[in-house]
């Protein structure tokens, strides 16, 4: 009977010590759970890719969707979870694809529906999921709707744009100016009446006040969302609702006509449409949005992400318009300090701390090489592209990678204003010279702000081209492509894109680079930016150099024991070597 009770108990002990690793196991898997409260677009990297620029596989000089198959492997490896892609419809290409045709068709240029398929299908199989550019706020001229709607004043689709009788004296219906210059009204003859276009005049506003409108672009969504794309960037989104009142504004230059972006973004009643919008797109599914929305100001942020917002995510430009004195001219600009870039990033990082998430980003596709953008003429251009790359990476929020980034690529500096094909450059240029500037000095401001800059091609290795084309490239390939190339870099442990992936590795093996908390240090300092990032069981300590000298800094802002990550291997407690960023974890 001892021996039974013996063993009773025995089997009592390990049926409690089992009971307690099996509860041990579950406490970790609820504080594992906790962590990952995040949702999947928080936790990963979203890439942009620039299509035309991307790869070429059948050597017509423009990339396409197979180009973006086909490395699927290197975005992978970056830890990509999302790419971004710039619209990819049926356009004939005025503005690079923001002249939408057809928004359920592919442009050849790309490829098919078929390979859309087989990219979205592809990149699944890997993790990476597919973001959608909605250009909804005008559409192509040659779109079959707005063809409709320019036969008459009262076909099925005559409401569907915005239209507008001309003054008694047969002048434009007001003096706003497009935001690539001249009249924001073009004359349409078939109908007798102006039609309306924020942008170029190929590029009519349409109505988002009918509501057949905004169904139909509401299906469009649906429609790719059951395609399976991963989610939505939405471009221009803050001039989507109109004023009521379309009379002049105060002329705001020597044109003596006003900006329309100072007289319709972000108007009132703004919200309501895109509450909709959500409502029919994204509720019950795993998609995110995201809006480009220059014109919201920080106190309207709370209504535009987070919990009542109407984004996951909105793009605000006030870091990448840091250099403008007035408007968007690029031959009227300043010196950006670091002190400048502290202060618009901090505050982003405030006002999304308790509701809301940042979309990190220092490019994208209508701005200058960040390596150019942000640091000093002299900065060596892989130690500043790795110290730009650590802010990236080690921010609150999600990082948004613009192709070519990656390896370090840099602004192109053509020689002659023929050389260069984007529009908006084109009417900078024509702008500068009509402020009074010379030939020379407006190419200076092109050189330096063109978006020309960040589309040229993808340098993948030493070939002819960059190994991007076999054929003429739409644009000139850089001609650093010979060093700064992704065959090169991925041999070289020191290179930008290296330093990438050991960043990525670092923030997804560290959860507090995700969800920990943004506090800034040094806020003073014109030569470090420094941060930390805590989340209870762990704290991050970032230090950025951002002049190109040896800069000090007092040893007790870090703990000597912790894991230490720099961008020159090693790094000296209390010093910082020209543009060295290192993260403290402990």
């Amino acid at each position: 009977m001892k021996k039974v009770k013996s063993l009773l108990a025995i089997l009592l002990v390990l049926t409690m010590a089992f009971s307690l690793a099996c509860c041990g196991a579950q406490n970790n898997k609820s504080t594992a759970d906790e962590s990952s409260n995040l949702k999947w677009w928080q936790k990963t990297i979203v890439y942009e890719a620039y299509p035309s620029s991307f790869k070429d596989t059948d050597g017509n000089g423009y990339g396409d969707l197979q180009g973006l198959i086909s490395e699927l492997d290197h975005l992978a490896s970056l830890g990509v979870g999302a790419i971004w892609l710039t619209p990819v419809f049926a356009s004939p290409m005025g503005d690079n694809g923001y002249d939408v045709a057809d928004y359920y068709s592919i442009n050849p240029l790309y490829g098919t529906m078929d390979d859309m398929d087989e990219l979205i299908a592809k990149a699944k199989e890997k993790n990476i999921r597919i973001v959608m550019d909605l250009v909804f706020n005008h559409t192509s001229n040659e779109s079959e709707w707005f063809k409709e709607s320019s036969k008459s004043k009262d076909n099925e689709k005559s409401d569907w744009y915005i239209w507008r009788d001309a003054k008694e004296d047969g002048s434009a219906p007001n003096n706003w100016r497009s935001i690539f210059g001249g009249s924001a009204w073009t004359y349409s003859e078939s109908r007798g009446q102006y039609y309306m276009h924020t942008f170029a005049d190929f590029q009519p506003d349409v109505n988002w006040e009918n509501p057949n409108v905004r169904k139909a672009l509401i299906d469009v969504a649906k429609y790719w969302v059951d395609k399976g794309v991963g989610g939505f960037r939405l471009d221009a989104i803050t001039y989507i609702k109109k004023p009521t009142d379309f009379s002049d504004g105060e002329p705001d230059g020597v044109d003596n006509m006003v900006a329309i972006h100072s007289m319709t973004a972000n108007t009132d009643g703004i919200l309501d449409f895109l509450h909709e919008f959500k409502e029919n797109v994204q509720n019950g599914t795993d998609i995110f949005m995201v809006g480009e929305a220059n014109g919201v100001p920080a106190e309207q942020l709370s209504s535009w992400v987070g919990n009542t917002g109407v984004f996951d995510m909105i793009f605000r430009f006030d870091l990448v318009n840091l250099q403008f004195v007035e408007g968007e001219v690029w031959s009227n600009t300043k010196e950006i300090k670091l002190s400048d870039i502290k202060r618009v990033l901090s505050e982003e990082q405030k006002l999304t701390a308790d509701n809301g998430w940042c979309p990190v980003f220092l490019e994208n596709h209508d701005q200058p090489r960040s390596i150019n953008h942000f640091l000093s003429e002299d900065a060596d251009p892989v130690e500043g592209a790795k110290a730009l790359a650590m802010l990236l990476m080690t921010l609150r929020g999600t990082p948004f990678l613009f192709e070519g980034e990656e390896i370090g690529m840099t602004n192109v500096n053509r020689a002659s204003i023929d050389e260069y094909n984007d529009i908006s450059t084109l009417n900078q240029y024509k702008t500068a010279l009509e402020n009074g500037l010379s030939e020379d000095e407006a190419l200076k401001c092109v050189q330096k702000l063109s978006r020309d800059n960040a589309r040229s091609p993808m340098q993948w290795n030493q070939e002819e081209h960059a190994g991007f084309t076999t054929g003429k490239p739409w644009l000139p390939v850089n001609d650093n492509y010979k060093t700064v190339n992704v065959d090169v870099e991925s041999k070289d442990e020191k290179s930008v894109l290296s330093w990438y992936k050991k960043l990525n590795d670092l923030r997804q093996k560290n959860e507090v680079l995700l969800d920990g908390k943004y506090t800034e240090i040094l806020a003073d300092s014109e030569e470090i930016f420094a941060y930390t990032r805590e989340n209870g069981s762990q704290k991050a300590t970032i230090l950025i150099n951002f002049t190109g000298k040896d800069v000090t800094y007092d040893k007790s802002l870090v703990d000597e024991k912790a894991q230490v990550t720099s961008s020159y291997g090693e790094t000296q407690i209390g010093t910082l070597k020209p543009f060295e960023a290192v993260c403290f974890i402990k």
